[in-house]
This record gives C-alpha cells, sequence and structure tokens, in this order.
C-alpha cells in the first residue's frame, strides 16, 4: 500500500512539473529556416510551390523529351526507382537507360493530378507523394528533394503502379 501511495505522489509531481516540459518542448519544434528562425507561413508556401513547378516542370520535360531540364531537375547521386523489380537508377544511369526514349518528341507523359509535400524543421528537405495518369493507368510516385544553390531538385523518386486490393490476385498470378 505505502508503495502505491509513493508512486502516485511520484507520478503526480511528475505529470505537474516534467509532463508541460515534455508537452512544450514536442510542440514547440515548429519548421525552422536555415538561420534556425521559425519558418513563416510565407516560407512554407513558397517553398511548396517551388517544390510543385519543380515537379511539374520535371514531368513535363519527360513529356516533351527535354533531357536536360529532366535530368538537370535531379541531384547527381538522385536515385529513381521505376515499376519493375530490375529499375533502380542513379541519374547518368538512367540518362543512359532512357536516351531512346528521349530522342523521340515525347519520352513518357505522366501527369499529376494530386500531390501533397512536406517540409523538414529547416525547410531545405522536403519529401512528397503524387498521383499521376500514366498509360499504365494511375501511378503513384513519391520522393525526396533537397534545396541546392541552383533550387530544389530531386535525390530520390519512386514511381509505382496501382492496384486495387481486389484485384492483387490476379496480378499476383500474372506475375508468376
Amino acid at each position: 500500500m505505502t508503495l502505491n501511495l509513493y508512486f502516485s505522489r511520484q507520478m503526480k509531481l511528475m505529470l505537474k512539473y516534467i509532463a508541460p516540459v515534455v508537452f512544450f518542448g514536442l510542440f514547440s519544434c515548429a519548421q525552422q529556416n536555415e538561420s534556425g528562425k521559425q519558418l513563416t507561413e510565407k516560407e512554407v508556401v513558397n517553398s511548396k510551390l517551388a517544390i510543385a513547378q519543380m515537379l511539374d516542370n520535371w514531368h513535363h520535360a519527360a513529356a516533351v523529351a527535354d533531357e536536360e531540364v529532366f535530368f538537370g531537375s535531379m541531384t547527381e547521386d538522385c536515385i529513381y526507382l521505376g515499376t519493375d523489380a530490375s529499375e533502380k537508377w542513379r541519374r547518368d544511369e538512367l540518362k543512359h537507360w532512357a536516351a531512346k526514349a528521349f530522342d523521340k518528341d515525347t519520352a513518357w507523359a505522366f501527369t499529376p493530378f494530386e500531390r501533397e509535400i512536406y517540409l523538414n524543421e529547416k525547410g531545405d528537405l522536403a519529401w512528397f507523394d503524387e498521383k499521376l495518369n500514366t498509360w499504365m493507368g494511375i501511378c503513384r510516385g513519391s520522393g525526396v528533394v533537397v534545396k541546392t544553390a541552383e533550387g530544389w531538385k530531386l535525390k530520390h523518386y519512386n514511381l509505382a503502379v496501382t492496384i486495387a486490393n481486389e484485384k492483387i490476385e490476379e496480378f499476383k498470378a500474372i506475375e508468376q
């Protein structure tokens, strides 16, 4: 009984003094800019708009076979994951693989129609997910972008074909 009373008092003290400090610490971690100051709402909005524009330009560059813009929107060490399990490339490997596609009028045309963008606390790293209309049907893209001296660039991109859950068994049969 005295042991329970002791722990009960300790819990009350912890809730009274420690919990507010933890709560304040967790929820005061607002987004910060490069100088360590909290990002303003305008900075967050402007960063997300710049990222969205870069991604739209990147997709458009593939649609018009603009190799310079497409690969220039990626960091040198960018990783691109395609829909095939074997498709994992660094930027320059993808450039070599896609060379014939970029020799045409259109390399491929993916049109984003839904996108969410998230920023880290410093405002120099972001991740996103998007839905795309493609020749394969609706696909999902997700990735990581970094803020560079030249602006936002792709660091990692993953393209995935979406399959309705009720069709997974049919899909598995095709894969075998």
